[in-house]
């Protein structure tokens, strides 16, 4: 499926525990996000997501709507502290406090080794890895208080690969297992659980523009155990399991979601 605002496939499963609770995405407005900001709404869950693209966000939210469902949008740089913690402020006015945060937001722009400035470095890992923390830290008190709650943060098997031309990338996706285990350890007590997903190479609009040619095509198919392209709901199943009762015990872990790549 390469249409990442497409209606729901037969056989996803239903997770009642989700029905009702406020789910927030970061970087929802297209790719991955998108498709895990649709899967939320269907499961009952009042959601919202943070973007920096407002038109595509917003046609995210319009294309929900002709569809019976809903999503609070909130643009927000998410290399802005203060302005995550001002968008979190708004959803919970809005929709209620949150109990599933899903850190999704990244960009994985390919970059040379003599071409990194300090402050493309700064960038990379404020856009792959710091809101994630902050995130965290906004919407915490919030599951506390109702009894528990759900963190998955996305990190990337291409740290495990050791893909060339993306120091900074891999660098801050290998930091988002550490802050993982890390927030698990701390935030156990209270009841919630914080997991991180690893995509391998998801098929989205952005990765057709970019990056994949046949010769990439063909590489998928040779180095995954799975022979089928990957989409945005290969990553988003998972999330909605992690995020459900159903996952109830577990916490602390990285899931590899690649088809059998490493």
């Amino acid at each position: 499926m390469t249409d990442d605002h497409a209606a729901r496939p037969s056989g996803i499963a239903s997770y009642p525990s989700l029905k009702g609770r406020v789910a927030l995405i970061t970087g929802g407005g297209s790719g991955i996000g998108a498709t895990i900001v649709r899967r939320f709404a269907e499961q009952g869950c009042r959601v919202a997501f943070l973007d920096i693209a407002e038109d595509t966000s917003r046609a995210l939210v319009a294309a929900l709507a002709k569809d019976g469902l809903s999503a609070h949008f909130e643009k927000v740089d998410i290399t802005r502290v203060d302005e995550i913690q001002a968008a979190i402020a708004r959803v919970r006015e809005a929709l209620g406090p949150i109990t599933i945060l899903v850190n999704n937001a990244a960009n994985d722009d390919r970059h040379k080794l003599d071409d990194v400035t300090s402050e493309y470095w700064d960038w990379a890992v404020s856009v792959n890895l710091k809101h994630q923390f902050f995130c965290a830290q906004a919407v915490h008190k919030d599951m506390a208080a109702a009894g528990g709650g759900a963190i998955i943060n996305m990190s990337s098997i291409s740290y495990l690969m050791g893909a060339a031309d993306n120091d900074a990338y891999l660098s801050a996706k290998s930091a988002v297992i550490g802050l993982t285990r890390g927030l698990a350890r701390e935030l156990g007590p209270e009841n919630i659980r914080v997991n991180s997903v690893l995509p391998g190479w998801i098929i989205t609009e952005r990765q057709r523009r970019l990056w994949l040619n046949a010769d990439g095509e063909k590489r998928i198919l040779e180095r995954q155990c799975l022979k089928r392209q990957l989409d945005a709901d290969d990553i988003a199943r998972p999330v909605l399991f992690l995020a459900s009762d159903e996952a109830g015990a577990c916490t602390n872990q990285s899931f590899i979601v690649d088809g059998g790549w490493v």
